[in-house]
Formats: C-alpha cells, structure tokens, sequence
C-alpha cells in the first residue's frame, strides 16, 4: 500500500505501460505490412498507344465518305449508298480524296477527286512502246509508269522516265473541258487537263509540267 501512495513509482509504471504499448503496436504493423506477391503491372513494361488507321487505303463499306454525284457533293455517306443516289453499280464509282484532302466517291473522278494510289498487287499490262527518244548524257530518273481507267490502275511495263510515262498515256488524247484523266510515275500522281499535263507529289496539290502540242501531242523531253 505504501508503494502505491508513491507517485514516482506510478509515474514509472505509467511510462513502462505506454512504452509496451508503442511497441506492440509496431510489431502489428511490421507483420500486416506485407511486399506485394507481385510486381505492379507498370513494372512490365511501358505505355503502349496505338494511334491512326492501319491502312487508310482500304475502304471500309460502312465508313462514310464525301459522296458527289454529278460533280456536286450531296453529303457523307456509305460506299453503297453513294453508289445508289448516282444510280450506279458500286463497283463503277471512283474512290479517292476531294479537295479537302477528304476520302469521296464520285460517279467519274475528272476533277472532282483524285484516285488513291495503285495496290501493291495491281495488274501490269502490255503497253505500246514508247517513243524513241535520243540519248543524252545525264540520264534523266526512272520510275514505273501507271494507267488509271475504268476505276482501276494498269501498270505499264518496265521503268521509264517521267517525259515517256507521259507520251505514253497521253499522247495524241485531248481532254475535254472540265475532265481529267489520270496517271502515276513513281510516286507522283500525273493529270491530263485541257492543253497541259500536271503533276502533283501529294496527291492533292499539282502544278503543270508539260504544255500539249498540236494535235494534243506530247513533245519529247
């Protein structure tokens, strides 16, 4: 009894309890804090993000595109439903991009739009021979020559230089006001126009390369 009057052994004894205790409590939290059994899913390997199309050259048949009929654009539609409203086969509409830079159909592309680019498996066809041009000392480059008609590209045999790819699609032809017809040398886009051939290396923008002769007639280079 004489012990417990002692407010220095309390005092003691207070501190020894609340020191166990501290302790106690520590020891839980060692043990509950257990390393996870494994790594977080960051750890695996970094952010993948996949942006854009696969392949922006394959049309999709429920993918809208900018439908014109007649030249005159009439809104975005499906490939089929495009084909319809220009009273056609779907197979018989042209594909590419308008001037917008935008994918469109079009009853007949002229200068409403631009064909896209050829396949890789487009079909080479024989071709007559190009004009005969004299030799010169810096060899002008070559590139494979393309034909665009009836909604497809025919690839012309051989590499040839841009002057012969031309004289080869359009000599002697006279486009009609307001039409165009097509082309590809190497990895520009050719166009005929009334009295002049373009050419354009985005498919979009094109600017005049050669001035037609008499008889529409494409001078040699």
């Amino acid at each position: 009894m004489e012990l417990l009057k002692d407010r220095r052994v309390l005092l003691v004894g207070g501190a020894a309890l609340a020191l166990a205790a501290g302790l106690g409590v520590a020891l839980v939290l060692m043990h509950g804090a257990k390393p996870p059994a494994e790594a977080p899913p960051a750890s695996h390997g970094g952010l993948v993000v996949e942006t854009g199309r696969a392949d922006d050259t394959k049309l999709d048949a429920a993918r809208p595109l900018r439908c014109f009929v007649s030249g005159q654009f009439v809104g975005e539609t499906t490939l089929a439903e495009c084909a319809k409203k220009n009273g056609v086969a779907t197979g018989a509409l042209d594909v590419g991009v308008d001037e917008t830079g935008a994918l469109a159909a079009a009853d007949q592309a002229g200068l409403v739009l631009t064909p896209l680019p050829p396949p890789a498996d487009a079909v080479t066809v024989a071709a007559p021979a190009a004009p005969t041009t004299t030799p010169t000392v810096d060899s002008a480059p070559l590139a494979v020559c393309w034909r665009y008609a009836g909604g497809e590209w025919r690839k012309q045999p051989g590499e040839i230089t841009r002057n012969a790819c031309a004289q080869q699609l359009y000599d002697g032809k006279c486009e009609r006001p307001g039409g165009a017809t097509y082309g590809r040398w190497g990895d520009e886009t050719l166009r005929l126009v009334p009295g002049r051939v373009e050419s354009s290396s985005d498919n979009r923008s094109f600017h005049a390369i050669i001035e037609q002769g008499p008889s529409c007639s494409i001078p040699s280079a």
